[in-house]
């Protein structure tokens, strides 16, 4: 659902039109090409905006477009123009599931090149399948019933990324977890594993910004029950022999 939108110009009117112009605020952005990304980047640095901007290297939705942070060669091409060109912007990246850990070695070490200031791991799972009980037919419609997968599904690959990459970035770049997100402790198990912050977005679906309030509650009871002091104080904590 995030690439239906109302367009960048209208996002950019609207969060610079904050007291803060938007300076706590991520503004997510994605192209159909490089040309594209360099353009959206363009305009961005030309406005008034004060906050974060997240380049999304990883949606799975667009017909005929692989994600781009699975050729860790044009990742690589792109952050270098991108920071060659644009040394204004607070700039961080949404990446797809790797699977393999040469793949965590490869894209950190084109991460770890660049200023960036997060990776924001996971995307959903790109090419899922769920057949109808009733119909015997494709649950998605479009394409051919194929869909990225979020919820519950993902959340031990959304760890095992999060882990991963905590392990290879730098210390400088930080981490937000994202995926399967439903509960209190899957807050507390991404931020085990390295996540500074969680991004919830399957469970905000059918309870709204009330879900925030309730994660938040069911945290502070984990880190309660567990003698920590604050929440900064598990990043990264996991326990391993």
């Amino acid at each position: 659902m995030g690439l239906p939108n109302k367009g960048l110009p209208y996002y950019l009117d609207y969060l610079t039109s904050l007291p803060d112009q938007g300076a706590n605020n991520f503004l997510s952005v994605a192209g159909f090409s490089e040309e594209d990304q360099m353009a959206v980047l363009e305009t961005i640095a030309a406005s008034d905006f004060a906050g974060i901007v997240e380049l999304n290297l990883s949606c799975p939705n667009i017909p005929g477009h692989p994600q781009l942070a699975y050729d860790f060669d044009a990742t690589d091409k792109l952050l270098a123009k991108v920071f060659d060109r644009f040394d204004n912007l607070e700039l961080g990246v949404k990446l797809p599931p790797f699977f393999d850990p040469i793949h965590f070695d490869q894209i950190a070490a084109v991460l770890n090149k660049y200023p960036i200031k997060y990776a924001n791991s996971i995307n959903s799972l790109g090419n899922g399948f769920f057949v109808d009980p009733e119909t015997d037919a494709p649950m998605i419609e479009p394409k051919g019933g194929f869909g990225g997968i979020g919820g519950g599904y993902a959340k031990p690959t959304a760890l095992a990324n999060v882990r991963a990459l905590h392990e290879r970035l730098r210390d400088d770049i930080a981490l937000i977890g994202t995926g399967g997100v439903q509960t209190g402790r899957d807050v507390y198990d991404l931020i085990l594993c390295g996540a500074s912050m969680v991004q919830v977005a399957t469970a905000f679906g059918p309870e709204g910004v009330a879900v925030f309030d309730r994660l938040n509650g069911e945290l502070q009871s984990i880190l309660d029950s567990k003698g920590y002091a604050d929440v900064t104080s598990t990043v990264g904590q996991l326990h391993t022999v």
